[in-house]
Parts: C-alpha cells; structure tokens; sequence
C-alpha cells in the first residue's frame, strides 16, 4: 500500500514543500529511507518505530520505504517524524486517506508518542498559506507562533493519537494571534541609571533614531556596556512586518520559548569576543543564521571590539553596507536579513588608561598603535559615530545625577523615525542610514554655507566617499531629531564632530 504526505523543509528562512511518500510491500521486514536525508533524518526510524507502538497502533511487520521528495534537496532535523508516522499509518489503513495533500504535516515524536516542538514553524505556515494549502498539523507549542498567519485550518496535537484522530475527522482550532501593540518591556535597565556621558548618550540617541554604527571608546568603568545594553530600549517598537522577520529569524534558530507568539521587543545580541566567525555571520552545512542575523531590527553590541577575531570582524562589513548576509552552498544560497544597529566597545589602549587624568597609561605608542590596527580602516569607515568616553567624575556618581529616562530618550527617536518614513513615500527609504546616494542628495540640499563647511572639513579629515555620504546621513538624522525640514549648518558640524 501507499501512502502520500507533505511536510516541509527550511533552507535559511524559507521554506519548501517535501513530499513524503511511504510504501508498505510485503517482505523481510525493513525500515528503508531514501531521498537524501540527513543523519537526523535517518536515526527517526527508532523513534517513528517506537512512538507507533507506544501510541496503541501496530507497526507493520512489513518491508517500509519512505521516499522525501525532492530528492535533490537534502532533508534535515527531526520535524519530519510526525509526517512519517503519519503516512506509515496511513499506508497500513489506520488513516482513512492515503493521499493527505491539502495539510502540511511538522512535528517531532517522542519515544512514547508525545510530539514536541519544531523550528522554523512561522516560515513553514508563510509558505503553506502561499502555496494555497488547507491546513496545518503542528505541534501544539508552536501554535501561538502560527496564529500570526491566517486562511490556514490549524490542527494542534499533542500526541500521535491527537493527530491521526485529527487526520481522520478533522476539527480546526481557532488560533487567536497576540494583540497588536504588545511590547516586552526592554530588561536591559534604564537609561536614567546612566549618570554624566552626555556626548555619548547624544551620540546613542542619533543612531537610535537614524539606524546608524556608533564606536565608543574609553577607559574601564565609564559605563560603555551599560549605554549600550539600554540601547535597545530607546529603539521604537517592532512594526509587524519587522515582527514576522524578527521572528521567523528566531524561531529557525531554535530559540523561541514554548507557546511564544510573535517576538515583539527589539532585539539584543552581545556575543563574547571568542565568536567564531560562522557563528557571528551565521553558515554550517545546513546554513542557520548568527549574531549578526539575530540582532536584526535590534541591536548589536560587540564589547571589547579590538579582541574579535579579525576575520570574525572583516565579515560585518558586507552585512553593513547591505543588510543582508549571503551564505553559498553547493546546494542554494541562503539568505539572511541583518539590519541592525552596531554598537563597538573598546578602549584606548591595551591597559585602558591612556587620557586618564588619574591613572597613568603604560602602554608604548607601538602598543597603541598595534591595539588600534586590529579594527581595519574599512571597518572603521562603515562606523558613523566615534565617541570618546572619559571617565566619570566622583562628583557625578553620587545620588541626584541620574540622566534622562529611556521613555523621554524614545518619544524623540519615535518623532525622527515619524519624519523619515514620511519621506520614505519618496525615497522608499524608512531610516537615514540606508538612503542611497541618489535619496540622500534629495534630502540633504545644502546651502552654501554649510557646503563649505562639509567639503572643507571632507579634505582636511581626509574622508572617503562613503564617509562622505555617512557624514550627510549622520547631519539628516540630527536634523530630523530637531524637526528641521532642511540641514543646516549646525546639523553638519555636529556630525563632523562624531567622525573619529
């Protein structure tokens, strides 16, 4: 007998239907795979086997082939368990149809036919909605992450049981997604624990607003991390579609928790200076994405910046210009988005102290230059905010410095945002740091005055071309957070200041 099913696969965070054909022949009794499957694939035979038995159902004693179609495209993770559970049963009658193809089937067994949660479900759900399925049979954790898609019948189960009684009189589940507007508060703190630093907290509060790179460097203790870890929390809220991408990004990475919804705070990821740059840039043989694809529409921040590898740190410069990160294989390329803001840390030199009024600096000029060397001037000159940050003061640290709150920070970024995708209508651009050139000159007419002022300071710091559009950028973004409708002169010299 033969029995059809679908299910589906995830290549980066798209996903593609796999055909899952079972046939039941008599014969020595054997349990065959075929169709490129991985290893994870291939050792669900023991699981499917004793799942089946565990749930009250009888194996066939039979010779049992199980085709995955395409059988160019190679299958991995353990969510094809359940599909082929399924369409075993199915080949063996305890299923009334042999040919299930409006539901697409995901989920993993359990030894005693419990299902548990899959990955990658939200780009699975996209994808079957797309490809005008019926239904979806998934694992009963992952069914707030599906709600978010609609026109799908959704069959949460719980067990092998739940879901051959689902296949057999099927009853959909109403899935009811969470609410627009539901914020998690950031964790990281407020920015009203922040005392002094207001040129560093002005420069936060730009690259908040316009998406831009900022570079903070200063000694040990003058509160670089803790800037930048409340960061996130000035950012405006996730708008749904960025939601969806947060989230499907998250949940094809494994990391969302049980019965999660859509992810609706703004992310943020601090990876150890130890990342390799496979995990930063995200790859393996079955690409999954990394940091930098994880702190899309958040935030990243790489504290101790000069102690990266260097390798690991030349592979942000594409995803800064582009946004996106291509990962060739023989296969495909996955691609991952990966737009965020970057925040480095780091000091000014290898003991930290130089510039310090009240700690001497140890450090040779060779060992200050060679500390310095390790971030590369094209790396640099994709960072549109330099800033020194000296240490604090005792005067400062005592009660009654505290600085302004992350809601008062947030209602400004929130307006500047307000104004760029108002312009957005015309640039097709909704935040300053990715205006292209042509976009750019639109937005930023100059008057004389401040021309000059740009193009004389463009040859004395010896900008590039690309810092050159960075500065405009940087001034646009200011200029938005004073609800100017032109740059102007103050704007630009403000931004000239941030180019380190």
């Amino acid at each position: 007998m033969l029995a059809c099913v679908r299910s589906a696969a995830v290549f980066g965070i798209d996903a593609s239907t796999v055909n899952i054909e079972v046939d039941v022949s008599y014969g020595l009794p054997a349990f065959t795979m075929v169709g490129l499957p991985d290893a994870s694939v291939r050792e669900s035979r023991d699981r499917i086997r004793s799942a089946i038995r565990n749930s009250g159902f009888e194996f066939p004693v039979h010779r049992v082939t199980v085709n995955l179609a395409p059988a160019d495209v190679r299958k991995a993770g353990s969510s094809f368990d359940l599909p082929i559970a399924l369409g075993v049963l199915a080949a063996s009658g305890v299923i009334s149809r042999r040919d299930v193809n409006d539901v697409l089937i995901l989920g993993e067994l359990s030894l005693d036919g419990g299902i548990q949660a899959a990955r990658g479900v939200l780009p699975i759900a996209a994808d079957a909605r797309r490809r005008r399925f019926r239904g979806l049979l998934l694992p009963a954790a992952n069914s707030r992450e599906a709600a978010v898609v609609d026109g799908l019948d959704f069959y949460p189960v719980r067990s092998l049981t739940e879901a051959v009684r689902a296949l057999n009189d099927p009853q959909p589940v109403v899935l009811h997604p969470e609410p627009d507007g539901a914020v998690t508060e950031n964790v990281h703190g407020d920015f009203s624990d922040v005392r002094g630093q207001t040129l560093a907290r002005r420069a936060l509060e730009i690259a908040a607003a316009g998406a831009h790179n900022v570079l903070l460097a200063g000694p040990p203790g003058s509160g670089k991390t803790m800037m930048a870890k409340r960061t996130a929390g000035i950012l405006p809220p996730l708008s749904f579609d960025e939601a969806l991408e947060v989230t499907s990004i998250h949940s094809v990475s494994g990391l969302l928790p049980p019965d999660a919804g859509l992810v609706r705070a703004r992310p943020f990821r601090a990876p150890h200076h130890t990342v390799s740059d496979v995990a930063l840039a995200g790859g393996g043989s079955i690409p999954r994405p990394g940091e930098i694809s994880l702190a899309h529409h958040g935030v990243l921040f790489l504290d101790e910046m000069p102690e990266f590898n260097r390798h690991a740190l030349e592979v942000l410069r594409q995803p800064l210009e582009d946004g996106v990160v291509r990962i060739a294989r023989a296969q495909r390329t996955a691609v991952f988005p990966a737009r965020f803001v970057l925040i480095g840390a780091m000091n000014p030199c290898p003991c930290g102290f130089q510039g310090d009024l009240r700690r001497p600096c140890r450090c040779t000029p060779t060992q200050i230059d060679r500390y310095a060397s390790r971030l590369s001037g094209p790396l640099r000159d994709r960072i549109d905010l330099t800033v020194t940050v000296a240490a604090l003061p005792a005067a400062e640290l005592t009660p009654g410095h505290d600085g302004e709150s992350t809601a008062a920070i947030r209602v400004r970024v929130e307006a500047a945002r307000g104004r760029q995708q108002a312009r957005a209508v015309s640039t097709g651009v909704s935040t300053n740091a990715r205006l292209t050139p042509r976009a750019l000159r639109a937005a930023c007419a100059l008057d004389v005055r401040t021309e000059h002022l740009l193009r004389g300071a463009a040859d004395r710091l010896a900008l590039t071309a690309r810092a050159f559009d960075r500065v405009l950028r940087v001034a646009r973004t200011i200029a938005d957070l004073d609800a100017a409708p032109a740059v102007g002169y103050d704007h630009v010299a403000e931004a000239l200041q941030y180019r380190g």
